[in-house]
């Protein structure tokens, strides 16, 4: 999407906690996995930018990885993965 399309940006920012929020179940009982295979499909060397200035153009990607809200339904499975993992 484009800077100049505000519709489409204010439209995205406003579905994307939505989407959070209705996938929310699923980030708590598994959110660990799903958000590290998100970043890595989303950050992947192929992959185009999420935000570019030069172009004036910024994917919904952007405001996904950017919200505070699914880290924090990420969190207790990530918690839970470190303790694990600590323990062995």
């Amino acid at each position: 999407m484009r800077y100049e399309e505000r519709a489409k940006l204010t439209a995205v920012r406003a579905l994307v906690p939505v989407a959070i929020l209705v996938s929310s179940p699923v980030l708590l009982i598994a959110g660990a996995p799903i958000r590290r295979r998100y970043l890595r499909y989303v950050y992947r060397d192929e992959a185009p930018q999420i935000l570019d200035k030069k172009r004036g153009w910024v994917s919904a990607h952007y405001f996904v990885v950017t919200s505070p809200l699914l880290e924090w339904l990420c969190w207790p499975t990530e918690s839970l993965a470190r303790l694990v993992s600590r323990r062995g």
